[in-house]
């Protein structure tokens, strides 16, 4: 069995090794850690949470401890894709080289510039950062990269292929050529490999794992749930309560809203829980990721910026609340649980319409996922399903704002309700006396009419309206809008429409 002190590090790092508690390194440690200590270029490749970031930091260190930094000139490069990966690689820095004097800057976004130039300015060994705000600093003019020795770029395959592929494109270009470079993921698919190759020169590849294999120490299950949104929160809920050994744990979402949402509805039900999400603030990210650590919040509900690399050895549970659309991204997830040997569980609520996201995780991973407690065939897709008082809140909104709109455009509800008054014969009643009442204080009590100059009172022995004169302008003789009429000739009064007063109706002698 191959020991720390074999692989070639230096005495003070073996010693920070064994202060940790670490005697024998992992498969990918002990592959990866030689070739990184000979300059060579390496592709890692291995399974999440099997030390891969220790694989770099370790060598690192070794290597820095000959020479030093320069201001605004670090000395290596490590590039992460989130600011929660770079601040727990700067953690793992200060834990490995605590003997050491070793100057570490960490240059993520939602932190402060000055802050940041102020630790460029001293110099630094060991450059930590995410590319946006790399380049930023650099294109400030407070930042050089010609004196960077070794670049490691993390989680490759998200930042190569996530939309980061002409940002690592510039910084490479902008560091020396000799260069060592180290990339390090869990997975590696083929078309992301042929990128590496412009970025590596005769790389090793280290593999210990086959690419994008879910850890042996999760249980897998999937769990069968209806389409809707509260269908998904109510089963979620169940399967928290039927769990009383979930310790802690990380919920995925695809989207920061259902993120929020999420969050909001597992409070409201009575459980300790925290939300993670790109668009938050990072102090409030940080916040939130040290009170989950700290067993502060038992639920941790997340989009997959939580996903990649996180080192929360203690999660017990790993639920899915939506399947994730990328099937890489599976992997990544149920990695934070298991993690180090530990066993780990991990569940997947499943709809119908995720057949086809569910097809490219079995296809990745190689093997099939066993169903909870029955698959999609059992699932009920009628209303009555899901969470009854979100429903009937739905159904309640939905009436009043049909009621609203039935008021507004002056229907009369009696027409239109006919069956549902039928059930109800209380409402129907009083809704008939309601409507008598306005039908008795809109029928005109005296309409005018116009003839031979003289005002005469015109009603029907019916009690109804009587028929009015449609002569005059435009047909104006009709009933207005007050139910009364006024047949007018050619004294019409200009500029008042059909809301006459009647007084004005009354034919005077000139």
């Amino acid at each position: 069995m191959t020991t720390f002190s074999e692989l070639g590090l230096s005495a003070k790092v073996l010693a920070a090794v064994e202060a940790t508690g670490y005697t024998q390194p992992t498969p990918i440690q002990a592959e990866a850690i030689p070739h990184a200590l000979q300059r060579r270029d390496v592709l890692g490749i291995a399974q999440t949470g099997t030390g891969k970031t220790a694989s770099f930091v370790l060598p690192m260190l070794t290597m820095l401890e000959k020479g030093r930094a320069r201001a605004r000139m670090p000395r290596t490069l490590i590039i992460e894709p989130t600011r929660e990966l770079a601040a727990q690689v700067e953690e793992s820095f200060k834990r490995y080289g605590h003997d050491q004097r070793i100057n570490v800057a960490l240059l993520i976004g939602g932190m402060s510039f000055d802050e940041q130039e102020k630790k460029l300015d001293r110099g630094c060994d060991v450059l930590i950062a995410t590319p946006g705000r790399l380049l930023d600093h650099f294109e400030r003019g407070k930042l050089l990269l010609t004196g960077v020795e070794v670049l490691v770029i993390d989680e490759a395959d998200r930042m190569l292929d996530m939309g980061f592929i002409p940002d690592i494109e510039r910084i490479c270009k902008l560091l020396p050529f000799t260069r060592q470079t180290l990339f390090f993921s869990a997975t590696m698919p083929a078309e992301i490999t042929k990128l590496t190759e412009q970025f590596l020169q005769n790389p090793v590849r280290v593999e210990v794992a086959k690419p994008a294999s879910a850890a042996l120490t999760v249980e897998q299950r999937l769990v069968a749930s209806g389409s809707k949104d509260y269908d998904k929160r109510s089963r979620l809920r169940e399967l928290l309560r039927a769990n009383p050994d979930v310790a802690n744990a990380i919920i995925f979402c695809n989207r920061k809203r259902d993120v929020a949402t999420l969050f909001r509805s597992l409070e409201k039900h009575g459980f300790s829980a925290g939300a993670l999400h790109g668009d938050m603030d990072q102090r409030a990210r940080m916040t939130m990721l040290h009170n989950f650590r700290e067993d502060k919040l038992q639920l941790l509900v997340a989009s997959d910026v939580a996903a990649r690399g996180l080192d929360i050895p203690a999660v017990s549970h790993v639920f899915n609340f939506d399947v994730p659309i990328h099937a890489e991204d599976y992997v990544h997830r149920i990695g934070r649980t298991g993690r180090a040997g530990r066993s780990g569980k991990a569940f997947t609520l499943v709809t119908k319409q995720d057949s086809k996201h569910l097809d490219a995780i079995t296809k990745l991973i190689g093997t099939e996922i066993e169903w909870l407690d029955g698959d999609l065939s059992t699932v009920v897709t009628s209303e009555s399903e899901g969470d009854g008082e979100e429903r009937r809140g739905r159904r309640s909104r939905g009436e009043g704002e049909k009621n609203g709109r039935n008021r507004r455009s002056g229907r009369s509800r009696k027409s239109s309700n006919e069956d549902e008054k039928a059930e109800t014969p209380i409402a129907a009643a009083t809704e008939e006396i309601q409507e008598d009442e306005v039908e008795t204080i809109l029928e005109p009590v005296t309409s005018f009419e116009s003839e031979n100059s003289q005002a005469s009172n015109v009603r029907s022995s019916n009690g109804s309206r009587s028929s009015r004169n449609t002569s005059g302008r435009g047909g104006r003789g009709s009933q207005n809008a007050r139910g009364r009429t006024s047949g007018r000739d050619e004294h019409t009064p200009v500029g008042f429409g059909d809301d006459i007063p009647a007084f004005m109706l009354i034919a005077t002698n000139a």
